[in-house]
């Protein structure tokens, strides 16, 4: 390398050098949140491992409930605390309302039609709109709480099977399946997959939506360096399209029926939530046409079948796991409604101890560890710092919930907690917020409400369990599964005992 290449290179490097000081002083002179001193380049991209939540949780210990990072070219703020998250989701709600979607979520333009990813507007009401008057209204759930009651009475028979043999129960497969059929019976009034089959034809569903989480989670270049799609327009995007394609191929094939049978006098007469969407789009096609039908379905397998499977989930391996908490909800539900009976949703209201265990569930385990990334369209000031536009925004509500200066004994499962206390999910307990808040709040909390307890309380109520292979519930693996869904990393896998067959021979 002669001189006048080794004069590049330097200059070339303390042009860098000087340009990265100069960001960092003005970040400093324009009073951002707290931040770790970024590498140029690369930011702070070092200090984020594979669960970001942690990582997240980690550094927040040392700069703060609310600090910036510099991750590649996007400017990042992180908020881990109630009071913070109040401020952002309650107080500057609008300022906070837009989405900062993925990469990934860029394939066949599904944040362009999804409702998790529509900015707030006319569009964005409208779909919310249409969701929460006929799927998660009172009225609409209470209307077909004999489906849900249908699919229990499925999973338990499910479980029966695996009574008869003896074999271990992959417990998340299970939860999964009746979640996919509830939601595939609201939506198309039919079942997506066999209840009783064990192929794995059967659990193509269940794989496309994990590839779907999968790609959407991975670390992405592009994620942190938007300019590169110049250059490398693929990837990631790429596959996150072919599982969107195969998704849209399964609800297209049931829309076109759908039409099929409209147009037919003597057809079938349906009153499902595919009817009320095709009937608004032909009433108001400037509202909602085919593509939105089409992406909110994906909106809706995804979110409500993987959340509501991880939740269950966790909640039975900590009960499991914690004798003294299975102890003491067998107890309410014999005494409550008897055991060896299936919960009816009316029962729920009366099994204080079943909620706690679901909220000390969600505290411990949310099923998005951050919630869905939000931007800033200006400059906003929080208590305090200006979070300066075009920021990603991050709600940690794992670390929020693991709090030791907000939770008594934060790393322990202490269901019980909740009983001298009136804190909920419904996004007004900043401590508790699983489901989010605001006015982009997950609009499927009524069901999950109503799933989860219905679910985790018939599983204990009708059967005993043990860990499969004779393992020790010390031993249970409690490790977490990278990814946006906070997954058990090893499934939960237990051998279900009849209540009546577990009390006549104690040594099953």
């Amino acid at each position: 390398m002669d001189f006048n290449h080794i004069q590049l290179v330097l200059a070339i490097v303390i042009s860098m050098v000087f340009f990265h000081c100069l960001e960092i002083l003005f970040r400093k002179l324009k009073k951002f949140p707290p931040f770790p001193i970024p590498l140029p380049l690369i930011g702070n991209l070092h200090l984020v491992g594979k669960k970001p939540h942690k990582s997240f949780g980690d550094l927040a210990k040392i700069y703060g409930p609310i600090m910036s990072l510099k991750l590649g070219q996007v400017t990042t703020v992180v908020i881990t605390s109630p009071a913070i998250a109040r401020e952002v989701l309650q107080k500057h709600d609008l300022a906070f309302s837009s989405r900062y979607p993925p990469n990934a979520v860029h394939a066949l333009d599904h944040y362009k039609y999804s409702v998790a990813w529509i900015p707030v507007g006319p569009r964005f009401r409208s779909l919310r709109k249409i969701m929460n008057t006929n799927i998660f209204s009172g009225n609409r759930l209470d209307a077909n709480q004999h489906l849900r009651l249908a699919k229990i009475q499925e999973l338990v028979s499910y479980c029966n099977r695996y009574c008869e043999t003896g074999e271990a129960l992959d417990i998340g497969r299970a939860v999964f399946r009746t979640t996919l059929n509830l939601i595939s019976n609201t939506i198309f009034s039919k079942d997506l997959t066999d209840p009783f089959s064990d192929s794995d034809k059967d659990d193509e569903f269940k794989d496309l939506i994990s590839n779907i989480f999968a790609e959407v989670g991975k670390p992405n270049l592009l994620d942190c360096y938007p300019i590169l799609e110049i250059i490398y327009p693929h990837g990631i995007k790429r596959r996150s399209g072919v599982y969107f394609e195969q998704m849209f191929k399964i609800c297209g094939a049931m829309i076109d029926e759908r039409l099929e049978q409209r147009k037919a006098l003597d057809g079938p007469k349906f009153h499902d939530m595919l009817d009320i969407l095709l009937t608004s789009s032909e009433e108001n096609p400037e509202d909602i046409d085919r593509k939105h039908i089409e992406h909110l379905c994906l909106d809706l397998f995804s979110a409500a079948t993987d959340s509501t499977t991880s939740t269950v989930e966790w909640a039975m391996a900590e009960v499991l796991k914690c004798p003294r908490v299975m102890k003491k909800i067998q107890e309410e539900l014999a005494q409550v409604i008897g055991r060896g009976k299936i919960l009816e949703e009316i029962d729920i209201a009366r099994l204080p101890y079943l909620n706690c265990i679901v909220k000390e569930t969600f505290r411990l385990h949310p099923a998005a560890p951050l919630l869905i990334p939000r931007k800033v369209e200006e400059d906003v000031q929080v208590c305090g710092y200006v979070v300066p536009k075009g920021s990603k925004i991050f709600v940690n509500t794992w670390a929020i919930g693991r709090d030791p200066s907000v939770w008594e004994d934060s790393l322990l499962y202490k269901p019980e907690r909740f009983l001298q206390c009136d804190i909920d999910v419904r996004g007004r307990d900043y401590e508790l917020i699983p489901f989010g808040a605001g006015r982009r709040m997950c609009p499927g909390l009524p069901l999950a409400n109503r799933m989860v307890p219905m679910m985790l309380g018939t599983m204990l109520n009708l059967f005993e369990w043990k860990l499969e292979g004779g393992l020790l519930v010390e031993q249970l693996d409690m490790e977490e599964k990278d990814g946006v869904i906070l997954k058990k990393a090893i499934p939960l896998l237990a051998v279900p005992i009849p209540v009546q067959a577990w009390r006549g021979d104690p040594t099953l």
